[in-house]
C-alpha cells in the first residue's frame, strides 16, 4: 500500500480529493469537471479507496464517492510541527516589521533603497518618508491575521 504521501503526491488524486471537499460524487460527475476520461478517473478512485481517503456508495445505476477524513488527519499531524514552526518566524517577521514602522522620520533612512528598480524617488528619501509613503501609500502596512491564530485552530 501507498503511503500517504505517495497517494497525495500525484496531481489528479489531488484535483479529485478537492472535488470531493465539496460534496459526494459520481464517477461521470467527476470526469466531467476535470475533463479526464473515465478509466482514468477509476484508476486514481481505486487508489484512492484502497488508501483509504474515499469511499463509495451505490445509489441506483452509480457509484457514489465521497472523502474520509482519517488520512487527511494523518496528515494534518504530520504537518503540525511545521506549521507552529513557520507560525513563530512569521509572527517574528511581523514583530520586526513594526518595530521599523515605528521608526520615527528621518531615521533610519539607510533600510529604504533609492533606486529605480525598487520604484522609489530618491527625493521622497530624502525627505525622510517611506517607500510606501513615497508612492501615495499610508504608511502602516495593512496587518494580516496569522492563519493559524484565524482560524482558531491549534494545529
Amino acid at each position: 500500500m501507498e503511503s500517504v504521501f505517495e497517494v497525495i503526491a500525484e496531481p489528479n488524486r489531488r484535483a479529485i480529493l478537492s472535488l470531493l471537499i465539496l460534496s459526494e460524487q459520481s464517477v461521470g460527475e467527476i470526469e466531467r469537471r476535470l475533463r479526464m476520461s473515465q478509466p482514468t478517473i477509476s484508476k486514481h478512485l481505486r487508489v484512492l479507496r484502497e488508501a483509504g481517503f474515499v469511499e463509495s456508495t451505490v445509489d441506483a445505476q452509480r457509484r457514489l464517492y465521497r472523502l474520509r477524513p482519517e488520512p487527511l488527519q494523518e496528515l494534518d499531524a504530520w504537518l503540525a510541527p511545521f506549521r507552529r514552526f513557520w507560525s513563530a518566524h512569521v509572527d517574528a517577521l511581523e514583530r520586526h516589521l513594526d518595530r521599523m514602522d515605528d521608526v520615527p522620520s528621518g531615521e533610519g533612512l539607510t533600510l529604504y533603497a533609492s533606486t529605480p528598480e525598487a520604484g522609489v524617488s530618491e527625493t521622497a528619501v530624502s525627505e525622510g518618508q517611506k517607500p510606501s509613503q513615497a508612492k501615495g501609500k499610508p504608511g502602516k502596512r495593512a496587518r494580516r491575521p496569522n492563519r493559524e491564530h484565524s482560524q482558531g485552530e491549534t494545529k
